[in-house]
């Protein structure tokens, strides 16, 4: 399969830049688990399309969610 060398691919936006939040909260964990894979690691920021601060935040906020167990560490 060939790539089109002159296309450049779509630039990904940062979802909490358009919702416009400032804080990324643990306690939700329904919108952090969609940053997380089915194994339980955290997406990296040129797949999930956050901007750097978000991703800070995000990471943060998944690892306070596992220690609080409202996310998993690990698939089963």
């Amino acid at each position: 399969m060939r790539r089109d060398r002159g296309r450049k691919p779509k630039k990904k936006i940062c979802s909490f830049c358009v919702d416009k939040i400032d804080y990324i909260d643990y306690k939700q964990y329904d919108k952090l688990n969609r940053f997380v894979t089915e194994r339980g690691k955290i997406l990296p920021r040129r797949i999930s399309g956050n901007c750097a601060r978000h991703q800070r935040q995000l990471t943060r906020s998944i690892k306070r969610a596992r220690i609080m167990a409202l996310l998993p560490f690990t698939s089963e």
